[in-house]
């Protein structure tokens, strides 16, 4: 196939999210042809599953600017900016009109099991950048395609690859026969049925991010509740505490996340929860009904009821091993940006806007944005995915001026204390328990899969 008929073929977005959404309307902006293939049954199916999670950021950070002209002739109105939505609102008020204005640009229930250049395998080199790449999809009823593409973006996150309980990155021993006991996913206390799983209960929450904070104060006002009695948490960290382990509080520049620290911190200072400090799960195992957690130097932690980890996530690559992607050994990321991510370089510090630059891969034409372009780092922005989508299209369209260019300001942010410090010492200790970085002026931004405190659970 010659260039000009590659240059007529469609770019494959894969995931219907945030990112994948937004990357699609950047596409139609520059008259491109987009089509997104999302696994889920609905726009926004990783969202939802998260929905009764309430942002940190307001509807004003929420919303990407190319996909708001696309909706603004269907008389689609942005709520109110500075209200702050679930996941759940965010999805039902923005994500599916978003999708319903593409049409059948967005194919439902169609699972990508591979991606590689037409006839070129990772290891031919000739004339592999003029092939197109073929994209081989399957679909909920079963049948199998093969779509030709000019480019493909990756934006299908990181959420159906939660991280395990074991501290060496592997799932601990039991971990798998335990399965029944144990959740990957902060509990959504609104349904009756998980509820029930943790009312009166002992239960260990793994993890030291915004998720494990959502899991502690949730679980402490489930234990402060007329059904909760005997409620109990044991938060399980890998590393010690110190002044920044609860994040910002009131100096947080995302007054709802620093918010949720401070309830995280409540919810131990008022006997809810309990904290082990240190920890490095090796092994599960079974104590009649109970879950007994076994740490790497042989401590041995009282029973439980159930376990929740909250360890991250992890970018799925199986179905891009036919690619040449040049990721970072350690974080997954691509390597022009991971030095920017790293939490084992930064305790606190800028994670500037990027774009095409630090998302090139030496496979041209393909490029991971959004959560997943993360890898295995802890921290993502929003309005930083949005950003990543509309420099990659702009280099799609050959505007390689514009998709050089930041048009974003972001105030100073950082990758605070990642799992890659918890031997170290603490550098950003502050003697009044703030976080590690100062606030800022500029725009707010949004941490995906966080929850404030005010909402009923976290993700």
């Amino acid at each position: 196939m010659n260039v000009t008929a590659t240059e007529q073929l469609p770019v494959v977005v894969i995931g219907a999210g945030p990112a994948g959404l937004a990357a699609a309307a950047h596409l139609v902006h520059r008259s491109l042809e987009p089509l997104v293939l999302e696994a889920g049954a609905r726009a926004g199916a990783a969202v939802r599953e998260w929905s009764h999670v309430r942002l940190f950021s307001t509807w004003g950070e929420a919303t990407d600017p190319a996909a708001e002209k696309l909706l603004a002739p269907t008389g689609w109105v942005k709520p109110d900016a500075g209200t702050y939505p679930t996941g759940g609102d965010w999805a039902a008020d923005y994500l599916q009109p978003l999708a319903d204005v593409l049409g059948d640009k967005v194919r439902l229930g169609a699972q990508v099991t591979g991606v590689s250049r037409v006839g070129r395998d990772r290891i031919v080199d000739a004339d592999r950048e003029t092939q197109p790449f073929t994209v081989h999809v399957r679909y909920a009823d079963g049948r199998e395609d093969r779509i030709l593409a000019r480019a493909v973006i990756d934006a299908s996150g990181t959420w159906a690859v939660p991280g395990p309980a074991g501290g060496d990155g592997l799932p601990a021993l039991g971990e798998r026969a335990a399965a029944d006991r144990i959740s990957y996913r902060v509990p959504d206390l609104n349904d009756p049925a998980v509820r029930g799983r943790y009312a009166g209960k002992r239960t260990a929450v793994i993890g030291s991010g915004a998720s494990a904070f959502t899991a502690l104060a949730t679980l402490a006002d489930l234990a402060k509740s007329e059904d909760g009695t005997g409620t109990h948490a044991t938060w399980i960290l890998r590393r010690g505490i110190s002044g920044s382990t609860f994040g910002g509080g009131t100096a947080d520049q995302l007054p709802a996340r620093g918010a949720l620290g401070l309830a995280a911190k409540a919810a131990v200072d008022e006997g809810h929860a309990d904290a082990v400090t240190g920890f490095r799960t090796d092994a599960i195992e079974r104590d009649g009904e109970q879950l007994v957690l076994v740490a790497e130097d042989g401590r041995r932690l009282d029973p439980v009821d159930e376990v929740i980890v909250l360890t991250g996530f992890r970018p799925d690559l199986s179905f891009l091993s036919e690619l040449r992607l040049g990721l970072d050994e350690r974080l997954q990321a691509p390597v022009e940006l991971a030095p920017l991510i790293d939490p084992n370089q930064h305790s606190c510090g800028t994670v500037y806007p990027h774009g095409v630059k630090e998302l090139s891969h030496p496979e041209g034409g393909v490029y991971l944005v959004g959560m997943k372009s993360y890898g295995r780092a802890p921290t993502f922005l929003a309005l930083t995915g949005y950003e990543q989508v509309r420099s990659v299209v702009a280099a799609i369209a050959g505007d390689h001026e514009s998709a050089e260019r930041v048009e974003l300001v972001l105030p100073e942010t950082g990758v605070c204390g990642g799992a890659g410090l918890f031997d170290q010492p603490q550098s950003d200790e502050t003697g009044d328990g703030g976080g590690c970085c100062a606030p800022a002026p500029g725009p707010a931004l949004i941490q995906l899969g966080g929850g404030s405190p005010a909402a009923s659970g976290g993700c």
